[in-house]
């Protein structure tokens, strides 16, 4: 049912507070610890900085390089790319709207709830492993598939939709992921400038920061 005013379409495309407060807080705790994985070769935090050493990896000098700014971030985060976009993607798509149901009970509502639960758990391990992709690929360079960034950018797209396939297949999804891909880089240029972190200049070869100047906090971008 397509929203007759503001008000309708706010009801629909906004998840309910208790699914916004478990997004919030997945995004809080889970986040910075799935994230840390790119801040071990990307990036560093000038900012309230949160940084254990790893005993183990050289080349990833940090267990977790994360900033107290990132939590909040990220909870936020989670409830737009996690509540919000989905819900507003597919009212204007026309597809099946996603419902919050309330008091599912019996089998039913028991099985909706674990696989749910599972498909979570698939989306973080395989969101994990495709940073930790991402981390190889840019402290391996010429070592899988040509080191160029068109060719890691290939390799990281294929493993996205790969993960899209098995976990969803909707439009709406494929339409928010992608929008998050060029979005999600550009919208953390306010806080590069203003001294919040800093990306490494090998990181600046990619689409969409392809020829900015990403080396060193509050440098023109």
């Amino acid at each position: 049912e397509r929203p007759k005013n503001a008000a309708d379409l706010f009801a629909m495309i906004v998840p309910k507070r208790s699914t916004s407060l478990k997004l919030f807080a997945t995004g809080a705790t889970v986040g910075p610890l799935v994230d840390s994985i790119h801040n071990q070769c990307l990036l560093q935090y000038d900012l309230a900085p949160i940084s254990i050493p790893s005993p183990i990896e050289s080349h990833a000098p940090y267990l977790l390089c994360t900033s107290w700014l990132i939590p909040p971030l990220l909870g936020i985060a989670y409830v737009v790319l996690g509540g919000v976009l989905p819900r507003l993607f597919q009212s204007v798509l026309g597809a099946v709207p996603i419902s919050d149901k309330r008091g599912s009970v019996g089998k039913v509502g028991e099985a909706t709830a674990e696989t749910l639960r599972m498909k979570g758990l698939v989306a973080v391990s395989t969101t994990a492993l495709i940073i930790k992709l991402s981390d190889y690929l840019q402290t391996h360079p010429g070592e899988a598939f040509g080191g160029g960034a068109e060719a890691n950018v290939a390799v990281m797209a294929l493993a996205a939709l790969s993960q899209w396939a098995l976990l969803d297949r909707t439009p709406a999804a494929l339409l928010a992921a992608s929008i998050t891909a060029v979005g999600g880089p550009l919208s953390e240029l306010p806080f590069v400038a203003h001294g919040c972190w800093h990306y490494i200049s090998a990181a600046a070869d990619y689409l969409p920061l392809a020829g900015s100047s990403l080396d060193g906090a509050g440098e023109t971008l």
